[in-house]
């Protein structure tokens, strides 16, 4: 019997340490060393039969626990659209230009990595040779956040490599050394960035670095719309931000790189551009183009709170806008543009 009681006691542990339940008190007590069945039997110790008799009772307790699932969270409001855990969205047809679903869309927040973006729109436009040969310095190491890095100080590789990096992976390091190897330097980097910006109409987007560690770099989900756009006119930008991973040689070694968004390796989905941001300012972020049946769509999603939450949100949208499309056919969609809640 008291190997029984013991081996209970594990079990009971062992599913508190999994977050599968919380402590019993009879078994948070006898943990402790003191049972409740001891106080209850006014300092008597438990019989036998009081202890095989709590521990079918707790048996029972536990599997209702474990067999009670959580109710699902809903995905859709009474009107029908996608309930989304970002704080700002925006969702374009491409074609149409149509908003076909939006929240907060013109508030300016950090925009984070998704500054990559316009980094790489202003070393393509620059026109310097790809296969130029680039080395990380220790300029280009994050003292901001002190982030980490698979590009060690003194790594050489190509333009080109440097901004696959820095589109797939997001990596910093890579993307501080291409505003650095900018004709006149980071400073006239940043210049460059924020001049694009105003050519393409981002009234409410700034920026401040290269990389998006800076807090100060910002934009709006109305912006982004347009700042996604423009990239995807950049056959590099879509090459690079897509692919699901990299093999390249750093420092005599091969080193395997993979993108930052799982979706572009997902089958479910046809996606023309992407990136990824995050730092604690900005929250989970993330821009695309997909493509849902043959028509283009953008979709910007800003300030995620959980890990998982900008992915589980474009899946929503995804299943929100193929049943729209069952419904319209090849017309191109035209739904109500709502602006939620």
């Amino acid at each position: 019997m008291k190997i029984l009681n013991k081996l209970l006691a594990i079990g009971v542990t062992l599913l508190v340490s999994l977050g599968l339940t919380a402590i019993p008190a009879e078994a948070a007590s006898r943990h402790h060393g003191a049972s409740r069945l001891a106080v209850k039997s006014k300092g008597k110790a438990p019989s036998a039969r009081q202890h095989v008799r709590h521990a079918k009772g707790k048996r029972v307790v536990l599997a209702r626990q474990l067999a009670a699932p959580a109710a699902p969270e809903p995905e859709f409001d009474a009107e029908g659209d996608p309930i989304l855990r970002s704080q700002a969205f925006l969702v374009q047809d491409q074609t149409t230009g149509t908003i076909l679903l939006e929240k907060n869309s013109g508030a300016v927040l950090p925009i984070a990595s998704i500054t990559k973006l316009m980094t790489a729109m202003v070393v393509l436009d620059a026109r310097q040779s790809l296969a130029d040969q680039l080395e990380v310095s220790d300029t280009d190491v994050d003292t901001l956040r002190g982030s980490s890095s698979r590009l060690a100080v003194g790594s050489v590789l190509s333009r080109e490599e440097m901004l696959r990096l820095a589109l797939m992976s997001s990596e910093n390091r890579a993307a501080s050394a291409l505003g650095r190897y900018y004709p006149g330097g980071t400073n006239a980097f940043i210049d460059a960035m924020n001049r694009k910006a105003a050519t393409l109409g981002l009234h409410e987007t700034r920026f401040y670095d290269s990389t998006g560690l800076n807090a100060a770099n910002v934009s709006s989900a109305r912006d982004l719309v347009q700042m996604v756009g423009a990239a995807a006119h950049y056959p590099l930008i879509r090459e690079f931000s897509t692919s699901a991973e990299y093999l390249v040689e750093v420092g005599g070694r091969l080193r395997q790189f993979h993108n930052t968004n799982p979706l572009v390796a997902n089958a479910d989905w046809q996606i023309g551009l992407s990136k990824t941001g995050y730092i604690r300012e900005s929250g989970k972020c993330l821009v695309m183009q997909a493509w849902l049946k043959s028509k283009p769509l953008i979709i910007v999603l800003l300030d995620s709170a959980g890990r998982y939450t900008r992915v589980a949100d474009a899946a929503r949208i995804k299943r929100w806008l193929e049943g729209a499309l069952l419904t319209h056919g090849d017309q191109p969609l035209r739904l109500s543009a709502r602006q939620s809640s």
